[in-house]
């Protein structure tokens, strides 16, 4: 129901981002996700799982000129997305499909990059969530690491990139549906909320076509040690205007 959406600016006279009381707000794993491809004005974007559609927002808060779609198989996220969309003025340049993304029936090699936020766990992980929607979002019910990245593979044109974040105990799995699907997987970093602590989130930068060369770039650190964000995290939250 409409009253029981709910809206967020993702900064001070930026972008809102529309979800309802079944849907996840919005999240560190988005933001952090936003922060890793390098994104050119003219960019064709697919998110693969778009949900509500936060990543394409947050991607479009930093760059304008992008041309985003977002697959999902969620009729409800699909109404919310397109909804964000018409309130932000963004219809002509973020735009969403109804479709199970193993089955997406969009051209071959059409996106310059791909993005997806996945479901972190396998289906014999544990209980499944409540609600279908965080079923789907958390849970690998619906597609799988292997559907994304052939997905991805399909959808990205030569040279393309897929970006995502998943969690640290799933990068073997990550590295061998990547390279099965035909993408090479070229920047890896990890997140973590100390230098200290084990990292809690990894980043991944795949291109399809791309050649054996895996760069590990420096954790990405989010908190100070007095527990205050640091300034990448502000960034990449726009609080500053620093540029990423």
């Amino acid at each position: 129901m409409t009253d029981a959406l709910r809206r967020e600016a993702l900064c001070p006279g930026g972008f809102r981002f529309v979800y309802g009381n079944g849907q996840f707000p919005p999240g560190l794993d988005s933001f952090l996700l936003s922060s890793l491809p390098g994104l050119k004005p003219g960019m064709r974007v697919c998110d693969l799982g778009c949900g509500t559609g936060l990543l394409g927002l947050l991607l479009l808060q930093r760059q304008k000129a992008l041309m985003v779609t977002g697959l999902d198989i969620q009729p409800e996220a699909i109404r919310l997305g397109e909804l964000a969309a018409s309130e932000n003025h963004l219809s002509e340049r973020l735009v969403f499909r109804l479709e199970d993304l193993r089955k997406t029936t969009l051209p071959a090699g059409s996106f310059d990059l791909a993005v997806c936020n996945p479901p972190y766990f396998p289906r014999s992980s544990g209980p499944l969530p409540k609600g279908k929607a965080r079923q789907t979002a958390r849970t690998e019910v619906d597609c799988t690491l292997e559907d994304i990245c052939q997905t991805s593979a399909r959808l990205l044109r030569w040279g393309g990139s897929l970006c995502l974040v998943h969690k640290p105990e799933r990068l073997t799995d990550l590295l061998c549906a990547l390279r099965k699907s035909g993408l090479e997987p070229k920047r890896l970093r990890f997140a973590s909320v100390r230098p200290e602590r084990a990292p809690s989130l990894l980043l991944l930068e795949a291109r399809r076509g791309g050649r054996p060369d895996l760069t590990v770039e420096p954790p990405l650190v989010l908190e100070n040690p007095d527990g205050t964000p640091t300034a990448e995290l502000d960034r990449i939250y726009f609080r500053e205007e620093a540029p990423l």
